[in-house]
């Protein structure tokens, strides 16, 4: 049965000084739900106060898009940190985006984990369990975007924190339903017409295909597309006029 409502986030504000990443203001008239880097793997606070003030111009929703402190490899690579250490990591992100947050007229209303701590979250439960008391410490009313059927999803849910679940429209899956990792061959998909086609199957089925053959049952209230990969802005804009030509509704997981 086709789902009838679903969510479009990208993780945005990824730039850093001079440097840009993205085209935040285009994916910003898109997706229904930002992503917004912390100062970890990407961002600075002038960053962070200007994709926040654009969120709240085109009515987006804004989360939080903690990752390790490794802007040199963009956060796609494990820091070795004890447990204690990365939930101070996240605890401390969160607060720096809510700060700016207030100072650009909104709230940061949920959190995503990014990069190579994201996959560990998803992963190892000890890391989701981490970074989810994290979330918990700060508002027991902070919602979570999770990867659907991981580690930090189940971590999440037992913590009785929101917990929402997301599919990657960019992405290629593994039988377990964690994500393919980025340096194997087939692991990001760049055409916008593959991509639709495979989350239009998903929508009617719940089952995502696997790399390596297979499907995987999952679950999803929000799709996620990259805001830094190429063609990032033609391709969400594609997939949100396909779900629109299926009527399925199209907005925040977080609207009532």
């Amino acid at each position: 049965m086709m789902v009838s409502r679903i969510d479009l986030n990208s993780d945005l504000g990824e730039s850093f000084g001079p440097w840009q990443m993205g085209d935040d203001p285009a994916m910003l008239s898109i997706v229904n739900s930002a992503n917004v880097a912390c100062g970890g793997h990407a961002s600075d606070p002038e960053t962070m106060f200007l994709t926040l003030k654009l969120a709240v111009e085109r009515g987006v929703i804004v989360g939080a898009h903690p990752g390790y402190a490794d802007r040199e490899r963009f956060g796609r690579r494990i820091i070795p940190m004890s447990n204690d250490e990365i939930e101070r990591l996240i605890a401390s992100q969160i607060g720096a985006l809510m700060g700016v947050a207030a100072l650009a007229g909104t709230t940061v209303q949920y959190v995503k984990p990014h990069g190579a701590l994201g996959n560990l979250a998803a992963a190892d439960r000890a890391v989701a369990d981490a970074v989810v008391r994290a979330v918990k410490a700060i508002s027991s009313d902070m919602a979570v975007l999770a990867i659907s059927g991981t580690e930090f999803e189940r971590a999440a849910k037992d913590m009785g924190l929101p917990t929402y679940s997301e599919i990657f429209a960019d992405r290629a899956y593994q039988s377990n339903g964690q994500l393919v990792p980025r340096k194997q061959p087939g692991a990001v998909l760049h055409d916008a017409t593959e991509a639709s086609d495979r989350l239009i199957s998903f929508l009617e089925t719940g089952h995502m295909p696997c790399l390596e053959g297979g499907t995987v049952q999952l679950e999803a209230h929000s799709i996620c597309v990259h805001g830094d990969s190429p063609g990032a802005v033609e391709m969400a804009a594609h997939i949100r006029q396909c779900l629109v030509d299926r009527k399925i509704d199209v907005r925040s997981f977080l609207d009532a």
